[in-house]
């Protein structure tokens, strides 16, 4: 068992080996402090878009600050652990907004068997104002407890 290495990891490769999990954390800089949420998201090309409730604690922290931090983590067993930490810039956007369209149609594919049957109905029932985080990553690096996909010299 090896301790954990970080190390810098291509753009590419992490959004190939993370864009299917089902939640990224997402960090904001809050009144209070750190405030950190479980997201819904898509990876595209040059942004990660996140779904998020209009005045939610993201929604004003981003409004304020548009720092964000995203943790994307896979594994279970300790030797399994591995993920990435992304630092970049948020912008807030309405989902009527034109570079949503690609991203929201690919976002609503990947949770469509999440919903169920009945799921998006009530999904849009009880979602009052629906917005997208678009993170613009800066900084990139991994981190690896063994032999997986962010292992140093993997």
């Amino acid at each position: 068992m090896s301790a954990v290495q970080a190390a810098p990891v291509h753009l590419d490769t992490a959004r190939r080996l993370l864009q299917r999990e089902p939640v990224v954390r997402v960090a904001t800089v809050g009144t209070a402090g750190p405030h950190v949420v479980p997201l819904w998201f898509v990876w595209e090309q040059n942004a990660i878009y996140c779904s998020l409730m209009g005045e939610s604690g993201t929604w004003s922290n981003v409004r304020r600050d548009s720092r964000v931090a995203l943790v994307f983590d896979v594994g279970t067993d300790w030797g399994e652990l591995a993920g990435v930490t992304l630092v970049g810039t948020g912008r807030l956007l309405r989902p009527e907004h034109p570079d949503l369209r690609v991203p929201i149609s690919r976002w609503y594919d990947k949770y469509r068997e999440r919903f169920g049957r009945h799921g998006f109905r009530s999904f849009t029932e009880v979602t009052r104002e629906l917005w997208f985080l678009r993170v613009e990553p800066q900084d990139l690096v991994s981190w690896d407890h063994g032999g997986g996909p962010f292992a140093v010299g993997s």
